[in-house]
Parts: C-alpha cells; structure tokens; sequence
C-alpha cells in the first residue's frame, strides 16, 4: 500500500520539527490531522433539490469520496426551507484521501485561487481546528469549467488533534498551508 507523499513528509520532517518547535517529550503530545470536512449548503437556492445533487457531484469529483446529504432540522419560513428538507452536503475525509486532498489543496488548489496572496490564518476555532471558505468550485482542477451548472462554495474544515490554535496553526505550516501573514501566523494567540 502506498503511502502518501503529504503523509511521509509528515512522519519524517514534520513530527521532529514540531517536537524541537514546541518542546513536546513523547510522540504522542505531536499534534496531528485527524480528518477534512467539505461541506456545502445551498440555503438560498429556488430549485434547491437539484442544487444539491449538483453539490453532491461537484464535492464528489473534488474529494473522490461520495458525500452525504444534510437535511434542515426546523422549518424557517422566511428561508421557505420546511422541516427535514435537503439542504447541503458533506463529505468526511480520512486517512490516504484525506491527505492525498490536503496536499492537491496546498499545491495545485488554493494557488489556482484568483489574486492569491495566500489564506487567512485566523479562522481557527480555539481548540486547534481551522476552517476556510472557497467561493466556487472553479479553482478544483477536477472540475470542468465547461460543465459548471452553477457556482458551488464549499466550507473546509481541518480538524487536528491539537489543543491549542498555536498548536494547530504550527501543524498546519509545517505541512505547508499558504497562510497569508506568516508573522502573525507565528505569534501566540492572545489570551481572552
């Protein structure tokens, strides 16, 4: 079974220069990527049905992996949205899938973003998860630009074993996501 490139580098470069980085005694204390989360919602469209098995496709063909559909919890009538109603996708990668998608995400996706300047470093959630929004589905290289129904955005989030945002943020640079503002990705969070 091969292993992913992303995934080796990992294990080779990037646990020995988080435990010199961060001062950790045991392996274990390294924080790690535990698994990607691609979501899409389509809150807002009239024909929302056909909306969502047009996510479906599009997240599928992105991730390789066919994702589950999400349905609305309550009704909200300004929203014209009824109770349990289709409402979005998701798709949960793990193991060789998911870093098979984080490296195609650093490497070929986030640059093919229009006046990249890299991504913003501070959505992470306090507990070392960060999330970032793409607009549209246009970017992916899996996805042919001719055959765009309509403009999809995604949410993903990247769930890490980390404690800390700082823990998390260190995990994620060493791994080589394209922060914006590498001196404030470095800085500690200030305390609330």
């Amino acid at each position: 079974m091969n292993i992913p490139p992303l995934q080796q580098h990992y294990k080779e470069k990037v646990v020995p220069a988080l435990t010199k980085k961060l001062g950790y005694t045991n392996l274990h204390q390294v924080p790690r990527l535990e698994k990607i989360v691609v979501t899409s919602c389509m809150g807002k469209a009239a024909d929302r049905k056909v909306a969502v098995e047009d996510a479906v496709n599009e997240i599928q063909k992105i991730t390789g992996q066919r994702p589950s559909t999400t349905f609305s919890k309550k009704a909200v009538a300004n929203f014209k949205l009824r109770e349990n109603e289709v409402l979005g996708a998701r798709v949960t990668l793990r193991g060789a899938r998911m870093w098979e998608f984080l490296y195609r995400f650093i490497n070929v996706t986030a640059p093919n973003i229009r006046d990249f300047r890299g991504i913003s470093s501070k959505s992470f959630d306090g507990r070392g998860n960060y999330a970032c929004g793409i607009q549209e589905q246009s970017i992916f290289p899996e996805i042919e630009i001719d055959q765009i129904k309509r403009p999809i955005g995604f949410d993903l989030i990247f769930v890490t074993s980390a404690p800390t945002d700082a823990e998390g943020r260190a995990l994620l640079m060493e791994l080589g996501m394209p922060f914006r503002d590498m001196k404030k990705a470095n800085e500690e969070p200030a305390a609330v």
